[in-house]
């Protein structure tokens, strides 16, 4: 019924070596750096062997079992998750940590044997599965389970026992049959989750929606420094420990910060009510890097250490399979799934592969730097991999969930705008080359989801932005972030010049909260959703706006 580390091909592609092009770079790096403060303790070990791709090996590893009736206390303070839906398998997830703000989350360093369910009910009565797998303590004590042998298209029920102690039940569905006529699907959109500028408010409301599947576009997690009061949270109740009080730099940084998001309640109801999808941006490891070039244009190699420790902790507290597994500081990310004969989603990873941004980054007028046609936002292999997936795609939508806003967002009217060099608008030539393959693909119906501005947007993708008569090519919605950037306005400041410098732009709302798209057989519908503020909890969720895309007649309208 399930295989922890295994995969099935044919819905996601594989990891090759081609994939891989900074491993040798990695260890040469490492073993430049082992004597370096860079990476200092029980960090460097890890790090350096997650480097050297080589986690089987250690003393722990080869250590006996501990025995999980000693656990005497809850080793579930993390919560479940599920994830990356097939038509008869999910990915199952959580982490064993009694003290989930210490190294080592308070486990031996031994392997653990975690006991698995999944049932048709909540109570538990008709089982679809069980299981055992172990929680190693290279893995940190994280579990992935691929269930196996369930029904397409239905929902099912999941827990974890170590020892006496149950987990929370977390709620699943799989991904209906390849070739089901689906008449509708309901998917939340989520991105930037700041710990630090306020509460999880918007995942409270989330975990209650009618939702089929969660796609997170990116910054899960932040690398800035947490205070002892949790930033503009500011605890009275609790005083964090100081270790978080630092940018995450080492594994164990990654990891313990991690487990300081995961321990909040309303993430673990969301992730406990819906099956997610994840992608990453920069914050999992550091704002705004391009591929191997750091913020701070560190040395490669450190930095692609760092990115390693990054990417390794990344994937141990997701629910992924064993595919998206790093290698060194390298992992495919990018990955196809379908929903019957309604929906292709073409996951896609803009961080990894891109040029570095034109222009020193920030906002700055188009020229030369960033139009330069050899530049690209996600590399020739990504591109090609899309594309190519359009051309034999059957889907009535092709929806590429994503990180950075792919429309264009000009700053200001005439010609004296600026662009961001960041997002799409820094790399033009890149935009090009996807609309003009979503075309050559026909491709009717693109609709595109993305993350990282902390706003809600609703766009019509036009063929050629520099003409409002264009043709338009597809829909883009943008949702807002889930904490950061605090409690936000419903009109920013810049409200009224971008919506008179960018007529495409169809909404702006500057709240915090989240987005629910609909697909049907006749059109494409989102709510956005918002909460008035996160720097206190409880606040209730409203819609703020919604709008409709055709099948067949692309652009927005009002719902």
């Amino acid at each position: 019924m399930a295989r922890q580390g295994q995969y099935e091909q044919g819905a996601q592609g594989t990891q090759g070596a081609q994939d891989a092009p900074h491993g040798p770079e990695a260890r040469a790096a490492a073993a430049r750096l082992a004597r370096r403060r860079f990476l200092t303790g029980t960090g460097t070990v890890a790090a350096l062997a997650f480097a050297a791709n080589l986690p089987g090996t250690g003393v722990a590893y080869a250590a006996a079992e501990a025995d999980a009736r000693k656990i005497t206390e809850n080793p579930f303070t993390l919560g479940v998750a599920s994830g990356d839906p097939l038509p008869g398998s999910v990915v199952l997830w959580t982490r064993l940590a009694p003290k989930p703000y210490e190294p080592g989350n308070g486990m031996p360093q031994a392997r653990v044997t975690v006991r698995w369910e999944v049932a048709y009910d909540e109570k538990f009565r008709r089982l679809a599965g069980r299981g055992r797998a172990e929680a190693h303590p290279e893995f940190n004590h994280t579990v992935h389970i691929e269930a196996t042998g369930l029904a397409p298209d239905r929902v099912y029920y999941y827990r974890f026992r170590a020892g006496s102690w149950i987990s929370p039940v977390g709620r699943t569905r799989t991904a209906p049959a390849r070739g089901a006529k689906l008449a509708e699907l309901r998917l939340g959109v989520v991105s930037c989750q700041a710990y630090h500028d306020g509460y999880y408010t918007a995942h409270r409301h989330l975990a209650d929606e009618d939702l089929d599947v969660v796609f997170h576009l990116g910054d899960y997690l932040y690398e800035y420094p947490v205070d002892a009061a949790g930033g503009a949270r500011k605890y009275t109740d609790r005083k964090l420990p100081a270790r978080f009080n630092r940018e995450t730099v080492t594994l164990e940084d990654y990891r313990l910060r991690y487990a300081l998001y995961k321990s909040d309640p309303d993430l673990q109801a969301a992730h406990a009510a819906h099956p997610f999808i994840v992608t990453w941006d920069d914050h999992e490891v550091e704002n705004n890097y391009a591929d191997d070039i750091s913020e701070n244009n560190d040395p490669k190699g450190e930095f692609l250490l760092r990115r390693a420790a990054a990417y390794r902790a990344y994937w141990e507290n997701q629910p992924l399979r064993r595919p998206q597994q790093p290698h060194g500081p390298d992992a495919r990310l990018y990955r196809r799934v379908h929903y019957g004969q309604l929906a292709q989603f073409d996951v896609l990873d803009t961080r990894q592969y891109r040029s570095d941004q034109a222009y020193g980054d920030g906002w700055h007028a188009p020229g030369p730097d960033s139009t330069d046609p050899a530049r690209t936002l996600t590399g020739k292999e990504q591109e090609r991999w899309l594309i190519d997936g359009w051309r034999s795609s059957s889907a009535l939508w092709n929806v590429l969930p994503q990180q950075v806003t792919f429309s264009e967002r000009r700053n200001a009217t005439g010609p004296g705008y600026k662009l961001s060099m960041d997002s799409w608008d820094g790399y033009p030539a890149s935009r090009e080359r996807v609309l003009k393959g979503a075309e050559a693909a026909g491709v009717e119906n693109l609709v595109v989801l993305t993350g990282d501005v902390h706003v809600h947007y609703a766009f019509d993708v036009k063929r050629d932005f520099r003409d409002e008569k264009s043709r338009t090519a597809g829909v883009e919605f943008v949702t807002t972030s889930i904490a950061s950037g605090e409690d936000g306005a419903d009109k920013p400041a810049n409200w009224g010049t971008y919506m008179a410098a960018n007529p495409h732009m169809k909404f702006y709302n500057g709240r915090r909260g989240y987005v629910t798209v609909t697909l049907d057989r006749e059109k494409a519908r989102a709510d956005f959703r918002t909460v008035s503020k996160v720097t206190a909890p409880g606040a209730p969720v409203i819609t703020a706006g919604s709008f409709v895309t055709e099948a067949g007649n692309p652009g927005l309208k009002p719902a």
